[in-house]
């Protein structure tokens, strides 16, 4: 029996261990926030960072002079791979212990093409061409996901070029909670050879002829009589 002292000691090293790995996360998280917000003050980005208690979001918003795709494309403008070279490095780094998700967002201006039959389309295409190019900078698979939100999240209403401008973004939300590892497995799984089942629960052997009734064995032991032949019919 563990007694109440060393169980409740045993808890508050389990809380404690967490609180110092929470406290480590978010000074990378910190930190990496920090890092972002520098870039854009210098102008070297556009866009915005802001971190909640799920985690950290960076947006990357168009400029006049800045568009990261093509209107109703999915591939990288130059100017778009210029941001991602200088956001990469920062992400890689909370790469190593956080998932990151890369949302498309469009505007509300519809498109019907062969290739994409809606800003949904258009929106995951363009989210997954950067889930690429990460993939392309040494980032683990596992860490990245792409999804689309198409024309349905904007941020300001699409009035004008210049709303719709800040509308076509993509966000990479870094969520707070590690990646769980899976463990190893132990071995390989137990495999059952022919004949070798397990018999059923519910089977159970015939019961004993001596445990029915007396009527029914002298029925069982009295042999069939046996039929008599057909009469011969005249004339034969």
């Amino acid at each position: 029996m563990v007694n109440y002292a060393d169980l409740m000691t045993e808890m508050v090293c389990f809380f404690v261990i967490l609180y110092a790995l929470s406290a480590a996360l978010n000074k990378d998280m910190q930190k990496a926030q920090q890092e972002v917000q520098d870039m854009i003050k210098e102008g070297k980005m556009s866009g915005q960072v802001a971190m909640d208690k799920e985690g950290m979001r960076i947006t990357l918003e168009e400029q006049s002079q800045i568009a990261f795709f093509e209107s109703g494309k999915a591939d990288l403008t130059d100017q778009m791979r210029v941001q991602m070279d200088k956001l990469a490095p920062v992400l890689r780094k909370l790469s190593e212990k956080h998932d990151i998700i890369v949302e498309g967002h469009t505007d509300n201006i519809p498109i019907a093409t062969k290739q994409y039959a809606s800003n949904w389309e258009l929106s995951s295409a363009r989210a997954t061409s950067v889930v690429k190019f990460l993939l392309g900078s040494d980032f683990k698979p596992k860490r990245l996901a792409a999804v689309g939100y198409g024309e349905n999240h904007p941020i300001v209403p699409n009035d004008s070029e210049t709303s719709r401008r800040k509308n076509r973004r993509v966000v990479f939300f870094i969520k707070n909670n590690p990646y769980p590892e899976a463990s190893p497995a132990t071995g390989p799984p137990a495999v059952l050879k022919p004949g070798e089942g397990a018999p059923a629960a519910d089977a159970q052997p015939p019961a004993p002829l001596e445990n029915a009734p007396a009527e029914e064995i002298q029925a069982a032991e009295e042999p069939l009589p046996a039929e008599e032949p057909a009469p011969a019919e005249e004339g034969q």
